[in-house]
C-alpha cells in the first residue's frame, strides 16, 4: 500500500461520518474544495483551445483586437465547464471513492454534501449557458449546453458499459474550439471542424495513457474504459496509434489548403511525428513509465500545436 492509498479505515470513516468532515471544514477548505469540484486542471487545456478557435474564427478585418468578448467567452465557457466537471463528480461519488486517483475528491471524500454540489453544478451550468446566450450568441450556448449533456447524460454512463466510452466521449470534449469560433465569427466554417477533428484525434491517445496507467484502479470501481483479459493490450494499442496517425494528417491539413503557412506546416509536422513516436512506445512496451510520457507529450501537443496556428494567422 502507498502513502497515497487511503486504509481501510479511512474509507469507513468517510461512509459513516461524512457529516462530522463537512462541519469540521474551516471556510478556505470548503472554498477550495468547490474549486476543485471544477476540475481547474482540465480547464487549462479548455481554455487554450476554445482561446485558439476564437483567434482562429475572427474575421481578419477585425481591428482592434475584441478582448471584451474574448473575456465573455472564456468566462461562459468555464461556468459550463466547471459545472459538467462538479456534475460528473456528483454522479461518480461512489465509484470516485472506490479509486485511488479521486478517493481524495471532495465529494469522494465526504467533505462536502452531495445536495450542495448538485444545487452547485447546476447554478453554474445553468449560469454559464445564460450567460454566452447574453453576451455572445446563441449558437455559442447550444453548443455548450450539447457538450454537458452528451458528457454527463452519453459518455459517463457509457464509463461503466463499455470501452468504446471514450469513443463517444471524445465528440463532448473537442467541443471548446467549436465554442470561441462560434462566438468570434457567429457561424461554424470547415476550418472549425478542422480544430474539432484535431481535439477529437488528440483526446484518444490522451485518455488511453491515462486509462493505461490506472488501469487496475478503473477495473476496482467497475469502469470498463478498457476490456478485461487478453483484449485489453490490443484496445489500447488501437485508440492510441490509429488516432495519432491520423492526427499526423488532419493536422497538416490547415496548411495545404492554404490557411496556415510554412512555420505552421514545419512546427505541426514535428510535434505530430513526435506524438506518435510517444504512442508507438507505449504500445510497444505497454508499460506505465511509457504512458506517463505519452500523457506528458499529449498535454504538450495541443496547446503548442493551436498556438502555431494562430501565431501563423497573426
Amino acid at each position: 500500500m502507498t502513502a497515497a492509498e487511503p486504509t481501510l479505515a479511512a474509507l469507513d470513516l468517510v461512509r459513516i461520518e461524512p457529516h462530522h468532515l463537512v462541519r469540521s471544514q474551516t471556510w478556505a477548505q470548503t472554498v477550495a474544495d468547490y474549486w476543485a469540484l471544477t476540475k481547474p486542471e482540465v480547464n487549462i487545456l479548455i481554455i487554450v483551445t476554445t482561446l485558439a478557435g476564437f483567434c482562429l474564427g475572427l474575421p481578419s478585418q477585425h481591428h482592434p483586437f475584441p478582448f471584451l468578448l474574448l473575456i465573455h467567452t472564456l468566462l461562459g465557457t468555464l461556468l459550463v465547464a466547471g459545472g459538467t466537471g462538479t456534475l460528473n463528480q456528483y454522479v461518480e461519488r461512489r465509484f470516485d471513492a472506490q479509486m485511488r486517483r479521486t478517493a481524495r475528491r471532495p465529494l469522494a471524500a465526504g467533505r462536502l454534501e452531495p445536495s450542495s454540489v448538485l444545487r452547485f453544478g447546476i447554478a453554474l451550468s445553468v449560469t454559464g449557458a445564460l450567460y454566452l446566450a447574453v453576451a455572445l450568441n446563441a449558437l455559442a450556448s447550444l453548443l455548450a449546453v450539447l457538450t454537458l449533456v452528451s458528457y454527463l447524460f452519453v459518455y459517463t454512463p457509457l464509463k461503466r458499459r463499455t470501452p468504446l466510452c471514450t469513443l463517444a466521449g471524445a465528440f463532448p470534449g473537442a467541443m471548446p474550439p467549436l465554442i470561441g469560433w462560434a462566438a468570434a465569427s457567429g457561424r461554424l466554417s470547415p476550418e472549425a471542424w478542422v480544430l474539432y477533428g484535431i481535439v477529437f484525434l488528440w483526446q484518444l491517445p490522451h485518455f488511453m495513457a491515462i486509462a493505461w496507467m490506472y488501469r487496475e484502479d478503473y477495473a476496482r470501481a467497475g469502469y470498463l474504459v478498457l476490456p478485461f483479459g487478453g483484449r485489453r493490450g490490443a484496445f489500447m494499442a488501437w485508440q492510441t496509434l490509429v488516432p495519432g496517425l491520423a492526427l499526423v494528417f488532419l493536422s497538416l491539413t490547415p496548411a495545404f489548403l492554404g490557411h496556415a503557412g510554412v512555420i505552421y506546416l514545419v512546427g505541426a509536422l514535428s510535434l505530430s511525428s513526435c506524438f506518435v513516436y510517444y504512442a508507438a512506445c507505449l504500445v510497444v512496451s505497454k508499460s506505465n513509465a511509457a504512458a506517463r510520457r505519452l500523457l506528458f507529450a499529449s498535454v504538450v501537443y495541443l496547446p503548442l500545436v493551436f498556438v502555431l496556428m494562430v501565431i501563423d494567422k497573426v
